[in-house]
């Protein structure tokens, strides 16, 4: 059995392929395919190994040998699945893999920003310190978390470690409704607690019901203080407003592992914001980075190889 890894960097280089190359009698990596490479590099190959390349259906039709797509991630938008169910061709994902690393980044944020590290960095910086007529720099009022408290949209596998991990430093948690379906959920709604929030930590799918989730007007429901934390897909808040609030001082703190366009090639508001005097901090979607994480891919890749061959 052949198969092709089109998008092999994404992984990055320290990652081991043994895992997947035991299930194999031939693995053809590239680091890097483009759309139209995909299919003459998937010609003759029985499985595709993808994170990112798109395999529309003019692809998958020109590959008469494709049986299996294994995407190196959880979202399969870049797949046209109504495709692949009518040529037979299984698509299997991975989920759950970066559940430490990413909580572990959330958390990240929630403290630089509770702790204005954004402002406080940039006046170490610029001298502030140097002359200030005592020993420390306080200009910044800064948030303690115990007793705080949490709302995390999103009660999967990764909103219920952030909660653990917040719990730890004495927070009090509530977990929203499933935006789109409050008349049917016990839990409130975020609009109903975004009053009472002192950070919000969004950990749930982009989909009609979460786009722009956190809009002006929900804005304007917060506290001064409170933080915003997204580390799920860019567009669930809207970004210019909460670039406005926080510039109004009307959100006390703003950290985004993601935006709607990635890589932004065409720039974004808020990346141009880094060079203004705010509590705001902006990571390259990186939260899943860490070795473990991406490694972990692997082996769930090669448990779905390993599935589906004996299935």
């Amino acid at each position: 059995m052949k198969a092709v890894i089109l998008d092999a960097a994404s992984l990055g280089p320290d990652i081991d392929l043994a895992p997947i190359r035991q299930h194999l009698d031939s693995l053809e990596v590239h680091d890097q395919s483009t759309r139209d490479q995909a299919a003459e590099r998937l010609a003759d190959a029985e499985v595709a190994i993808v994170n990112k390349v798109v395999l529309d259906a003019g692809t998958l039709e020109a590959l008469p040998s494709l049986r299996l797509i294994c995407v190196l991630a959880t979202g399969t938008n870049n797949i046209d699945m109504a495709a692949a169910d009518r040529l037979g061709i299984t698509v299997k994902n991975v989920t759950a893999y970066g559940t430490a690393s990413v909580a572990q980044h959330t958390l990240m944020l929630m403290l630089a920003l509770a702790t204005r590290l954004p402002l406080y960095q940039r006046d170490v910086a610029e001298g502030r310190w140097n002359d200030s007529p005592f020993f420390c720099l306080m200009d910044h009022t800064t948030l303690q978390l115990e007793g705080k408290r949490l709302v995390i949209v999103g009660q999967g596998e990764l909103g219920s470690k952030v909660a653990r991990l917040a719990q730890a430093f004495g927070m009090h948690v509530d977990f929203a409704a499933r935006p789109g379906n409050e008349a049917h959920d016990s839990r409130p709604g975020l609009r109903d607690l975004a009053a009472e929030a002192d950070v919000i930590s969004l950990h749930c799918p982009l989909t009609e019901a979460t786009r722009h989730l956190v809009d002006a007007p929900l804005l304007a429901s917060l506290k001064p203080g409170a933080l915003l934390i997204n580390c799920a897909r860019g567009g669930i808040i809207d970004e210019q407003a909460a670039l406005e609030a926080l510039r109004q001082g009307r959100l006390g703190g703003l950290g985004v592992d993601v935006l709607p366009e990635e890589p932004p090639r065409d720039g974004h508001p808020l990346l141009d914001a880094l060079d203004e005097p705010l509590n705001l901090i902006v990571t390259p979607h990186n939260a899943w980075i860490t070795p473990e994480a991406r490694q972990r891919i692997v082996a769930l890749t090669a448990d779905n190889l390993r599935g589906w061959q004996e299935g």
